[in-house]
């Protein structure tokens, strides 16, 4: 088989915990007034889901920008000033997502690195648009995000882009003759890689034999999908959802005796992490990441060293991503040469004009910089999961 890194310009989802410049978990809730020991500092924010579902991803991305915020802090802070954190749980919905921005908000947050899924940073960005402050996602990945909201930028792959190099990367590979796609028609994330992975699929050749979706009403049962798609004898499945339904599908797929390709985006992320579920399942599943905690780096041994002492377990790429943006926003305050006491419509004014000429190698890329519409670009990479574990494809 024929295997590569993909390289492409492209921007491709605990409880609630007040960080004040330490490497404690902190308290439940809200937080106090930024003003320290009456000393002033920076107010970033993070919304993502703690509980529930998507559980993973928001414990991942709270628990690496708390791994940033103490370096930062420990070497003095940002322009001489350290930083507060405060993250809250929206358990990936959209008004739970708008109480705990508002909860932030009257805590005094000043920046917004969040939220973590992409219908929850839709409904945030309006408002965060309104009040005039500056948001960057880790993970959120729809173009629903950033459209209309010149103060929301994304450090993930958006979804459109996810599709096309998906469908790419598998005409390249020889990876399927004929392909199955099953998707959540209900979730713009699912439905927007989709889409645009059908697209490409029908200029490279690809051959769609079975498209069948299901919505998050219906989520816990696909058989019928399954079924149909290997009616059709699709060899590849390609799967744009979320870790717990493929954990799912995988299950039900072995149950009745079906063993395609499986090829899941960034939203399998944290598939071998799923309670009860049988990881050999996963064995030779494909997906595409920004990160791969098994590369020997220095910055990624270091990251992944720290988060495994700190928390347990491997950091998913979001939490990669996470940890990128916290000091993609110092370099930006740093280039504007801005202090807390600037009003949020100065910080998110200056930081839309800064981060624009930002160039930063991190742990999800080298050089990511990033365009007028938020858009990150950045290589990517496929890997498979093996033996328990995510391997690079190069």
């Amino acid at each position: 088989m024929k295997k590569r890194l993909l390289s492409l310009g492209l921007c491709a989802a605990m409880t609630a915990s007040l960080f004040v410049g330490c490497g404690s978990n902190g308290s439940n809730g809200g937080g106090d007034n930024v003003e320290t020991s009456g000393e002033l500092t920076w107010r970033l924010g993070g919304i993502g889901p703690t509980t529930g579902g998507a559980a993973q991803y928001g414990q991942g991305v709270m628990n690496a920008i708390q791994i940033a915020v103490d370096e930062i802090n420990e070497a003095g802070g940002i322009n001489g000033y350290q930083i507060s954190f405060n993250f809250q749980d929206d358990e990936a919905d959209a008004q739970k997502s708008v109480n705990a921005y508002n909860t932030l908000k009257d805590w005094g947050m000043q920046i917004l690195e969040g939220t973590v899924t992409s219908g929850a940073c839709a409904a945030v960005s309006a408002e965060t648009y309104n009040d005039r402050i500056f948001q960057i996602t880790p993970s959120a990945s729809s173009t629903s995000v950033t459209e209309g909201h010149d103060n929301t930028f994304q450090i993930c792959f958006s979804d459109p882009n996810q599709g096309t190099v998906s469908a790419d990367y598998i005409a390249e590979n020889g990876l399927g003759t004929k392909i199955g796609i099953i998707y959540d028609s209900s979730d713009p994330y699912s439905s927007g890689v989709y889409q645009n992975f059908a697209t490409e699929a029908a200029n490279v050749g690809l051959e769609i034999v079975a498209t069948e979706a299901f919505t998050a009403d219906n989520k816990t049962d696909f058989s019928t999908q399954l079924q149909k798609c290997k009616d059709a004898k699709a060899d590849l499945l390609f799967l744009p959802f979320y870790y717990t339904e493929g954990s799912i599908v995988l299950t039900q797929a072995n149950q009745m005796g079906y063993a395609p390709t499986m090829f899941g985006v960034d939203g399998f992320d944290g598939l071998l992490g799923v309670e009860n579920f049988d990881v050999k399942l996963a064995e030779g599943v494909y997906l595409l990441t920004p990160f791969a905690a098994d590369a020997e780096d220095e910055a990624t041994q270091n990251f992944v060293s720290k988060y495994e002492e700190q928390f347990g377990g491997t950091p998913n790429q979001f939490a990669a991503d996470a940890y990128d943006g916290v000091y993609i926003i110092k370099e930006a305050l740093e280039a504007a040469n801005l202090t807390p006491e600037a009003s949020n419509e100065e910080i998110c004014d200056a930081l839309i004009s800064a981060i624009q000429e930002v160039n930063y190698n991190g742990l999800t890329g080298e050089g990511m910089t990033w365009n007028e519409l938020g858009e990150v670009s950045k290589s990517p990479k496929a890997v498979i999961i093996q033996d328990g574990g995510y391997v690079s494809v190069q």
